[in-house]
């Protein structure tokens, strides 16, 4: 049954004091006590009925609160009887630990709340228990092993007849129960993906009930098989890239064993997505080992040779080495320090899939590497014809993340950015270390830019970074000048490092909290010593074209 339920009920004598957003939780049993630690009692979903004895002062509440909030209970029932209200220092306890808490008028007995959990629990779960552990056995022998996850949606939809989907964090259809009628919309998967992002970005548990066009659904996070919802230092280094069951129901009026064959489902989902995974290691290594050849300028023809392996693992029956497109990512968090690169590595691979395509293996023509906090993909395309130069074959930066940004935007809202570069296409080893600082430069770009989630392609660049070879040098000396050697003045007469300082402000986006603690600086001593750039040159550093500006000058000093 629901928390809902129990204020439904005139005879319970509740009174809601906080936690309406969490009113759709299960309540799986009842316990009541009054001791200050009861956590080797509680197995979690309960309702904890309690008379406040353990409670000396308002110290005491803020220990008992997050004891049961660890232990996973679905809520707190306070008798007034005792104390007459329920002191304030408990009430905040609860709010700040996403707790609901009600008050029990003093003229209901906690047995008569007790006795009506127990009634409705154990009459749903007399109806359900024995098909249920017949379903669950049923599908843990029919995991993936036996046909991937469409085998347990199948099962899903025959014999519980639930509309079932896997979406990626993206939004993709990665599989459907073919009892499940028609594929979700697209913009519907966009939907029920941004919703997820953002629930588990506040820290709700899981299922996340969504109500789209009038239909509800649950949605339950798919985690890596073997790690807990604990396990991650910082959600926000697997928010995206989790997948998620989209289930096309209520689950907030489901009993316990339901609620747990469905987390057995995700479980066995679950591991799919580590096969997936592990499938790709051998292109993640491939581009790591280009990418590393590239860096440190290896001679093209060990880069070539390295490409012509890389080529039959990406495009399976190619029978000629094809061009190759760059791509770059990065995704970046404000404040504490969270590791961007394995994250943008697994975002990366899944933005470059086509939204269109559904299932898992589109994805496995595409390595990636990362290197700190940055991605970089290998893309291979189809050898162009002769009559094209292959400069406008491949993927285009508008396009890219067309289909993704919704659910995006909501699983960076608040304190992240996804920013990307796109390079041309090139023929051959040699072009590549270009298209690598292509792809730098336009993802530079478009960290200049507002928003959350932004891209920025090669054709961007090219009315500067790819015709600085050919400006002539005393325009090259006048521009840089001009710009810099106010700085250069300064720096020689007050040792003020105003040009490392303007180098690494550009180099971090912009971002007062990375550049700061690039150079150790204090944000109000960086903040001093932009203005005083700005004073100086009489530019503003928050505008793109004076970044653009002094970004030339430094690369061309």
């Amino acid at each position: 049954m629901r928390l809902r339920a129990l204020l439904d009920t005139d005879a319970l004598g509740l009174r809601l004091l906080g936690g309406e957003d969490e009113l759709d939780r299960s309540v799986r049993g009842v316990m009541t006590t009054d001791l200050r630690d009861p956590s080797r009692y509680l197995s979690g979903g309960e309702l904890v009925l309690t008379g406040l004895a353990w409670r000396r002062d308002a110290d005491d509440s803020e220990p008992f609160v997050r004891i049961l909030v660890q232990a996973g209970v679905a809520a707190l029932a306070a008798g007034e009887a005792e104390l007459g209200d329920v002191p304030d220092d408990l009430v905040l306890a609860c709010a700040r630990h996403r707790l609901p808490l009600f008050a029990v008028h003093e003229s209901v007995a906690f047995a008569t709340i007790t006795e009506h959990v127990v009634r409705q629990v154990s009459g749903e779960r007399a109806g359900d228990l024995a098909a249920v552990v017949d379903r669950h056995r049923r599908m843990m022998t029919s995991g993936p092993a036996g046909g991937g996850p469409d085998v347990v949606l199948d099962l899903l939809g025959s014999d519980l007849d639930l509309r079932a989907w896997v979406l990626s964090p993206t939004g993709r259809l990665i599989a459907g129960s073919k009892v499940a009628g028609p594929a979700l919309p697209a913009d519907t998967c966009a939907r029920l993906a941004a919703e997820h992002l953002a629930a588990t970005r506040t820290g709700r548990r899981g299922p996340h009930r969504v109500v789209l066009g009038g239909t509800t659904y649950s949605l339950f996070p798919v985690r890596s098989s073997g790690r807990s919802p604990q396990a991650s230092r910082d959600v926000r280094e697997t928010v995206l890239s989790d997948w998620l069951l989209a289930v096309e129901a209520d689950a907030g009026d489901w009993p316990e064993e339901r609620l747990d064959l469905l987390q057995g489902v995700t479980q066995l989902i679950a591991v799919e997505r580590d096969r997936r995974d592990a499938a790709r290691t051998v292109r993640r290594r491939l581009a790591q080992e280009v990418l590393e050849l590239v860096q440190t300028g290896a001679a093209p023809a060990e880069i070539a040779a390295r490409l012509r392996v890389a080529a039959p693992v990406l495009l399976p029956g190619l029978g000629a080495a094809p061009h190759w497109q760059v791509v770059v990512a990065r995704v970046e968090w404000e404040g504490e320090e969270v590791e961007g690169g394995p994250v943008a590595q697994s975002l990366l691979e899944e933005v470059l899939v086509d939204p269109l395509v559904t299932g898992p293996e589109p994805a496995d023509r595409i390595a990636v590497a990362h290197t700190g906090d940055e991605a970089i993909a290998l893309v291979p395309l189809p050898a162009v014809s002769s009559e094209h130069d292959g400069s406008e074959s491949g993927l285009l930066a508008d396009s890219l993340l067309q289909s993704v940004r919704e659910p995006l935007s909501a699983g960076l809202d608040g304190d992240g950015r996804l920013t990307l570069g796109v390079s041309a296409a090139v023929h051959s080893a040699e072009g590549l270390r270009g298209a690598l600082e292509e792809a730098r430069h336009a993802r530079r770009v478009a960290a200049a830019r507002p928003g959350r989630v932004c891209a920025a392609g090669h054709q961007e660049l090219a009315s500067h970074v790819l015709l600085l070879p050919f400006v002539p040098d005393d325009v090259r000396r006048a521009f840089t000048a001009r710009l810099l050697d106010p700085l250069k003045d300064y720096d020689r007469r007050h040792r003020a490092e105003l040009i490392p300082t303007l180098e690494a402000f550009l180099d971090c986006d912009g971002s007062w909290t990375r550049c700061a603690t690039r150079l150790h600086l204090h944000v109000n001593t960086l903040r001093y010593r932009v203005g005083r750039i700005e004073q100086l040159t009489g530019r503003d550093l928050s505008r793109l074209e004076d970044k653009l500006d002094f970004f030339l000058a430094l690369r061309m000093s």
